[in-house]
């Protein structure tokens, strides 16, 4: 499940998307929760939603339970560095950067 990065972090790394994870921080860009801002607290793949902190709807009992926020309609606006994740954007960035050589390449053959 991937959420497009924020135009600063697109800058920074050169990669559009990255699979969201726990402890991203991230805005919601659509629906009923648009522009509201959180860190994400789980992960379902299965459901292909995100819960994100203090997004909850209150049930009839009053209890309150988180909502399922589709990782598309969320934007990376901070992410959770580790080893996986910087291997991640290099190996991102270094397909983007071989693909652009190529271009050039091939607009020479003409």
């Amino acid at each position: 499940m991937s959420a497009n990065l924020s135009k600063e972090l697109q800058n920074r790394y050169g990669v559009r998307s990255m699979p969201i994870r726990k402890d991203d921080e991230v805005v919601i860009t659509r629906g009923m929760y648009k522009t509201r801002e959180g860190k994400v607290t789980a992960c379902f793949r299965k459901k292909f939603v995100v819960h994100v902190e203090r997004i909850t709807r209150e049930k009839v009992n009053g209890t309150s339970v988180p909502v399922g926020i589709p990782a598309s309609s969320l934007t990376i606006t901070k992410l959770k560095m580790d080893k996986d994740r910087k291997a991640a954007l290099e190996r991102k960035n270094r397909n983007k950067g071989e693909a652009k050589a190529e271009d050039v390449a091939m607009s020479n053959v003409d």
